[in-house]
Order: structure tokens, then C-alpha cells, then sequence
């Protein structure tokens, strides 16, 4: 695959726009193309995600993925950003029943190996961080100081100037309807016209499976799962440096965003690959719960939206070329970590179209590339 020159990289969010960035960056390309479907690029999920850095969250080859983008994100190059990336926002998560307790001390012990090991906190500790939930007797509360807010469109923006700084190209209004075998690697056919391509990168999110049969290739079961969000009023003059409360069970989240709290009810409703709207039901349940555990008395909400977090049949990502056809390359899944995984992601992919292994960033990560690879996929 080294000698191949041409790169599309098909879907314009978090993940084609750093695997494109990437690429673009090891100047051993011809060219390097992002196409998007859209009108602008990140429109669905990227566009729709606030995010957060938490080293402690998610499963498999998510951490060391993590691990891998810790220095861009906290130290991104100074011509791709114009501020900080990142801002200081620690997460607490709450249990009030067995149950609870029991994903509280799972998460715990997980937490104690990780670069900023996670703790429990008494509950009078937890009130004098968290002043607007109800704490009771029955609450036990885990502290992971060491989380950050990302700006996901200032990422996002420092992928898209770091692949037009390396003379990279952005197409949008190219919807991808074929991908046809040509004499020397593939034509893309999108609603603008034909675009030529030695090697394929699928970063389509929700889409991934459908671009993949548009190519003739096998899908790999795609779930996009539809995550619900609204945003309320906050009644303190101080919100804005509240933690992030999740409840253990996940089945609510409050995030402070400015003068207005962000909520969800961390819902994974399956879907097809969409717009995503988010459904009154979902709200009012979450309000519910929200005013049940917390003094926000919420009444009305001033915005809701909801976008499709796209995972893998294992929940784990796909990343790698397809097993059958080495120049259609896979890079979806992200589920909920693609926005902290990101720069390790996007760099993986240029690894493997460059020189077919990880390269340095990921030494000492503890990545299993095999976790990956869309070959444990295939029977």
C-alpha cells in the first residue's frame, strides 16, 4: 500500500477529517481528498458532540487509542488552534442503589491503574463539588478529577487547517453513490462527479456500511444508536464550574455549559443511519429524573438535538484495511470515544496505509492491534 498515491477519505466528521490530517501530514501522497456528503462538513454527530477527555472511560483498545492523543489534545501545534483545546471539568458519577454500587466499584478498579488513577468521595466532599444534586445517606460517589471539556470545533478545525496547510483538499456536496473498481485502484462516483482514488478511507460514521456495499465490500455491522440532548437554564450564578454528574447506571448526565446546563439521558436507541431528532419522550423522561436527583426544578428547556453514536457489532472500533480488498480501508465505530480518540485514530490509519503497523505514538499505549482490524470481523 505504500506505493499507492491517492487517498479519498469518504465522510467529512472527527474521524475522516483526522484520519485526512494524518495522511495528509506524512507528505508521502500525491493527494489526499475528504469528501463530504453534506453542505459543510461535521453537520451530524461531530457537529452535535460536547465531548469530554475522561482516560478512564471506555473498553478494549479505546484507552490506548486515548493515550495516543493525549499530547495533540493537550498540546496541539500552535498554527492549527487559536486557544486551548481543553478546559478543566471533572467528572463525578453517582449510586444509590446495589446495583449501583456494583458498577461504582467495577469502575473504581479500573480506574486505580490508569496515568490519573480515579477515587470515591465522601458524600459531604461530593456536595461541597456538586451543590445542586441531592445527596443522601444512600449516595456513594466516585471523583475523577483529572477530566477536561474538548472544543470539539476547534479540533475539528485544527484537523481541517493541518490537512490544507499539507495540501490536502476538501470537497463537500460530494455524496458518495459508487465505488467502482478502476484500472489502477478505484472511481469514486459522487453527486459532483468522478473522483479518482488509489486507496479508500471509509470514515462515514453511520453511513461506514452503506459506502462499504456501494464498493462491493462486505459491511461489518454497523449499530448507530441514537444519543439524546437538551439544554436548560441553570438557576446558579456559579454552574459554570460544576463538575459533570452521571448517574452509575447511565441513564442520566448533567453537563455545565456556560450559563445553561447540557442534559441527556445517555440513551442508545438503535436507529438508521439518519438525521437524528431527538423525541419528546426521551426529554421528558430525563426530566424527570434529572429533578428527581438534583435542586434544578427544571420547567422548560430552551434547545434539544440528538445524533447517532455508531458502534461495531463488539462495540469496539474498526480500523484497518478489509481483509478482502487491502485498499478499501475501514476507520468507523467510534461509538462515544471518537472525539478523545481522534488524534490517535487518525494517526493509526496513516501508520497502517504508510508502513502497515503503529508506529511510535503508540509505544507503551498497550494497543492490540488485532482488537481493531476489521479481519475479527470476518468468518
Amino acid at each position: 500500500m505504500s506505493t499507492s498515491r491517492h487517498v479519498a477519505v469518504v465522510g467529512g466528521g472527527i474521524a475522516g477529517a483526522s484520519a485526512a490530517y494524518a495522511l495528509a501530514k506524512t507528505e508521502v501522497f500525491d493527494r489526499v481528498v475528504l469528501l463530504e456528503a453534506e453542505d459543510q462538513l461535521a453537520q451530524h454527530t461531530t457537529g452535535r458532540s460536547a465531548a469530554m477527555l475522561t482516560e478512564n472511560y471506555g473498553e478494549g483498545p479505546v484507552r490506548p487509542l486515548t493515550a495516543a492523543s493525549l499530547d495533540f489534545l493537550h498540546n496541539p501545534p500552535d498554527a492549527l488552534v487559536d486557544n486551548s483545546l481543553l478546559h478543566p471539568r471533572g467528572v463525578m458519577t453517582v449510586a444509590t442503589s446495589r446495583e449501583g454500587y456494583e458498577s461504582l466499584d467495577t469502575m473504581l478498579a479500573e480506574g486505580r491503574a490508569a496515568t490519573h488513577p480515579i477515587g470515591e468521595i465522601d458524600v459531604d466532599h461530593a456536595q461541597r463539588l456538586a451543590p445542586h444534586i441531592r445527596f443522601t445517606s444512600d449516595h456513594r460517589a466516585m471523583w475523577e478529577e483529572h477530566a477536561y471539556d474538548i472544543d470539539v470545533a476547534a479540533l475539528h478545525q485544527a484537523f481541517v487547517r493541518g490537512l490544507r496547510a499539507h495540501g490536502g483538499e476538501i470537497a463537500t456536496s460530494h455524496r458518495v453513490d459508487a465505488v467502482r473498481p478502476a484500472a489502477e485502484g478505484w472511481s469514486l462516483e459522487t453527486t459532483a462527479g468522478s473522483v479518482p482514488a488509489d486507496l479508500v478511507v471509509n470514515a462515514a460514521g453511520a453511513w461506514g456500511d452503506v459506502v462499504a456495499q456501494r464498493a462491493g465490500i462486505e459491511p461489518v455491522g454497523l449499530q448507530p444508536l441514537r444519543r439524546t440532548a437538551f439544554m436548560v437554564k441553570s438557576p446558579y450564578v456559579d454552574s459554570a464550574e460544576y463538575p459533570f454528574v452521571v448517574d452509575s447506571h447511565h441513564s442520566w448526565y448533567l453537563r455545565p455549559d456556560g450559563s445553561q446546563f447540557m442534559c441527556s439521558p445517555a440513551d442508545e436507541t438503535p436507529s438508521e443511519p439518519c438525521d437524528a431528532r431527538a423525541e419528546e419522550i426521551d426529554i421528558a423522561r430525563t426530566i424527570d429524573a434529572i429533578n428527581e436527583n438534583t435542586t434544578l426544578d427544571i420547567r422548560s428547556i430552551t434547545s434539544r438535538w440528538a445524533g447517532l453514536r455508531t458502534f461495531g457489532p463488539d462495540r469496539s472500533m474498526v480500523i484497518g484495511p478489509d481483509p478482502g480488498q487491502p485498499t478499501f480501508v475501514w476507520c468507523v465505530g467510534q461509538g462515544g470515544t471518537g472525539i478523545q480518540t481522534a488524534p490517535g485514530a487518525g494517526q493509526l490509519i496513516a501508520d497502517l496505509l504508510r508502513n502497515e503497523r503503529p508506529g511510535p505514538t503508540f509505544d507503551g499505549t498497550g494497543l492490540q492491534l488485532e482488537q481493531l482490524l476489521p479481519d475479527r470481523l470476518r468468518t
